[in-house]
């Protein structure tokens, strides 16, 4: 059985719901996707991008916790985070509404 996305430090039973949303319900395939990747296809899936929720999953992901992100790299991860934002919204994948994120997530909305 895989190992749910929550054994990955710093991730927490709502971490699983929400990847799970995203497709994403195991730690390996999180790993295997890398943080940048993953967080995109979360926020497709309609969650709210969360800078210290981003950062703390980057530091899990390498085996520290979350507020071990300090200076530079913490400036470097705030760009990377802001990139991905850009990108989801330059695709027009962020939902609308809420409403729009709780259908896309059981698979009825309009946007995927």
């Amino acid at each position: 059985m895989a190992a749910p996305v929550s054994s990955i430090r710093n991730l927490g039973p709502a971490s699983d719901a929400a990847f799970a949303s995203a497709g994403i319900t195991s730690a390996e395939q999180l790993r295997d996707l890398g943080p940048d990747d993953a967080y995109e296809r979360l926020l497709q899936s309609g969650a709210r991008p969360h800078f210290i929720a981003y950062y703390a999953m980057v530091m899990g992901l390498q085996g520290r916790p979350w507020n071990d992100c300090q200076g530079a790299e913490k400036t470097a991860l705030r760009a990377r985070f802001d990139a991905i934002k850009a990108r989801i919204s330059a695709s027009g994948a962020t939902p609308n509404s809420e409403i729009e994120a709780i259908l896309n997530r059981i698979g009825t909305g309009t946007r995927r």
